[in-house]
C-alpha cells in the first residue's frame, strides 16, 4: 500500500505545473515583451473591395473601394480611401505606443516575416470579394503577402495572417470614424 506522504509529495510537482501552464494556455494574446524600442517597423496595409464586371465576351475586375493604411516606426499613421474611383482626403493620426508595441510583438512572435509570399487562387464563381495586402519591413527584412477572403479561395489562409489583419482592421476602424 502506498503511504499518503508519498502521494502528497508526488502531487506537488503536478500542482505547480498546473499553476504555471493554465494561465499560459488560456491566455490568447501575444506578450508585448517581444517588442523592444530598437525594433524598426513600417507597415503598409491595403484592402480592396473588388467586383468582377462582365462586358459580354471579356471580364474585368475593378476596385469598388480601396483603403490604404501606412504605419511608420514612430507611430505616425496615414489612411487613404478611394471609393468609386474618387480619392478622399488623407487622414493622419498617431498610434499610441502600446498598440504599436502590440503589433510589433505580434509580428515578431508569430514569425509573420517568415511566411512565404505565396498566392491564393480565387474561385471562378467569385464576383464580389475583398482582397488584402500587407507589406511589413521589420529591422530591414521585408515581406509582402496578398490574400483574399477565405470564402473565395480554395487555399488555406494561415491564422497568423488573419490575426494581423484583424489588428490592422481595428486601427482602420478607429481612424476612419
Amino acid at each position: 500500500m502506498v503511504k499518503p506522504i508519498y502521494v502528497a509529495i508526488g502531487s506537488i510537482p503536478v500542482i505547480v505545473a498546473l499553476l504555471i501552464s493554465v494561465p499560459l494556455i488560456t491566455k490568447n494574446e501575444i506578450p508585448t515583451s517581444a517588442a523592444n524600442s530598437l525594433d524598426k517597423i513600417d507597415i503598409e496595409y491595403t484592402k480592396h473591395q473588388l467586383k468582377k464586371i462582365s462586358y459580354g465576351v471579356t471580364e474585368r475586375i475593378g476596385a469598388q473601394k480601396t483603403e490604404v493604411l501606412f504605419i511608420k516606426n514612430n507611430g505616425d499613421l496615414k489612411y487613404s480611401l478611394t471609393e468609386q474611383g474618387y480619392l478622399q482626403p488623407d487622414i493622419r493620426s498617431k498610434l499610441d505606443e502600446t498598440k504599436l508595441n502590440k503589433i510589433k510583438a505580434l509580428i515578431k512572435e508569430t514569425g509573420f516575416i517568415e511566411i512565404p509570399s505565396e498566392s491564393f487562387p480565387i474561385m471562378e464563381n467569385a464576383t464580389e470579394y475583398q482582397k488584402s495586402n500587407v507589406k511589413i519591413t521589420l529591422n530591414g527584412r521585408e515581406n509582402q503577402i496578398h490574400w483574399p477572403e477565405q470564402n473565395v479561395t480554395s487555399g488555406f489562409i494561415p491564422p497568423i495572417i488573419t490575426m494581423v489583419e484583424s489588428e490592422l482592421d481595428e486601427i482602420v476602424d478607429e481612424i476612419s470614424e
